[in-house]
């Protein structure tokens, strides 16, 4: 029966792939290419020269430091006297003594731990404390609400969670030990630029969305560009007062609804939420109740659609690929999955990998922005269709990865 299932499945997931194939796309695309029309981009490039005039005039002064992060060791305990070994992480016993006392005990040393804080939808303010696990998706974190943990030194200090035997779980106890404390570190005035830029250019004072959004679907008329321009503000406006949540991994609505908002908006020459929209479908930003992986590969990026405007997609991509501690509000974070996959299309492609691999190797720069790009690059080389050239890419990055400390580099290498 369940292998029936898996058969089912599958020849379910390659009808949709046929037929989204036969399809020639999920968007129209015109002559030019691309999936907005000739006289929507010439629209795109107007704006476009208007607000190169207007990079003279913002603040890429703006300094920016890195994620709060520390070099740390998880240790598992999930049999022995784990009663006693919660007793001793509260006497705050040493780690080497508590790895003498628990030889049982699983360990994992010098990984990446994050320290953030944000405030849930219920006004809780959370502090989380999480292992940017390198080996898999699933690393350990620990949330809580007491707040002052995010200010307090935690140098020689544990933080763990403790889990009591229930009728579904056994006893355990997992917990992080810094033998350092966390630090943000001033990201190199390169990297702010870029940030700088992005911001910039995404315009970070306007929002894609209003506030107070409703569910349901707005429809774009078939006439829509014989509309007249205050109809035409009208309906964007209707869009960007509703929430378009798909239903199931194939519901398009979503998608379809961002680039309605994007078409609309370079109509009316509101730039700042077309480019929104237009991020938003690249990386494939949206609410879904449920996504299998059989759908992501039909949803394409349409980075070319940026690169024929006058701007400078590389900076821009990569700039919202940065992470950051004191991001503007609206700031525009890029996936890092979604974004490999864009670049892999760009006509920049030796800008690109030579910009992602010094990144890499920039010892300046914090380890958790080097550890990201070195997953984008992967992502991008994984969509690079020519095997030699996939080859020559493994290649440059075992170089750039030597440049990294060795733990990192045997923690990637068991992967």
């Amino acid at each position: 029966m369940t292998n029936m299932k898996k058969i089912t499945t599958q020849i379910v997931g390659l009808l949709f792939a046929i037929s989204a194939y036969c399809q020639n796309g999920e968007f129209k695309t015109y002559p030019n290419g691309l999936i907005y029309s000739t006289q929507t981009m010439a629209k795109l490039s107007h704006i476009v020269d208007s607000l190169n005039l207007k990079f003279k005039t913002c603040n890429f002064d703006k300094v920016f430091y890195s994620k709060q992060q520390a070099i740390g060791h998880l240790v598992k305990l999930d049999t022995g006297d784990i009663k006693s070994a919660k007793k001793d992480l509260e006497q705050n016993m040493s780690f080497e003594d508590f790895c003498l006392k628990y030889p049982n005990s699983k360990i994992e040393k010098n990984i990446l731990i994050l320290k953030s804080k944000y405030t849930t939808y219920e006004n809780k303010k959370i502090v989380r404390f999480e292992h940017f696990d390198l080996k898999s998706d699933y690393g350990f974190s620990i949330k809580t609400e007491d707040i002052i943990l995010y200010e307090m030194d935690l140098k020689e200090k544990w933080l763990f969670d403790y889990n009591k035997k229930s009728e579904y779980s056994n006893q355990s106890l997992k917990a992080f030990y810094f033998p350092d404390n966390f630090k943000s570190i001033e990201l190199p005035k390169k990297y702010s630029l870029m940030i700088g830029y992005s911001d910039c250019l995404i315009d970070t004072s306007t929002a894609k969305f209003k506030d107070d959004l409703k569910s349901g679907w707005v429809e774009l008329p078939k006439n829509w560009t014989s509309l007249s321009d205050e109809k035409k503000a009208k309906l964007l406006d209707e869009m960007r007062s509703t929430r378009v949540v798909g239903g199931c991994s194939m519901d398009s609505r979503p998608r379809t609804h961002a680039v309605n908002i994007a078409l609309l908006s370079a109509e009316t020459y509101k730039w700042e939420v077309f480019l929104k929209a237009h991020l938003d479908i690249m990386n494939d930003r949206f609410e879904r109740m449920s996504d299998g992986s059989y759908a992501w590969g039909q949803r394409n990026t349409y980075i070319k659609e940026l690169e024929v405007l006058n701007i400078n997609v590389t900076d821009l991509i990569l700039g919202i690929t940065l992470r950051i501690d004191n991001p503007a509000s609206n700031h525009y974070y890029g996936s890092i999955w979604r974004v490999g996959r864009a670049l892999s299309e760009t006509n920049n492609r030796n800008e690109v990998e030579n910009e992602i691999l010094s990144i890499i190797a920039d010892t300046e720069l914090d380890y958790y922005n080097r550890l990201l790009f070195y997953f984008l690059f992967k992502n991008y080389n994984y969509y690079i269709k020519d095997e030699k050239i996939k080859k020559e890419n493994n290649e440059k990055l075992a170089i750039a990865l030597e440049k990294l400390p060795d733990y990192f580099r045997e923690q990637l290498a068991n992967k």
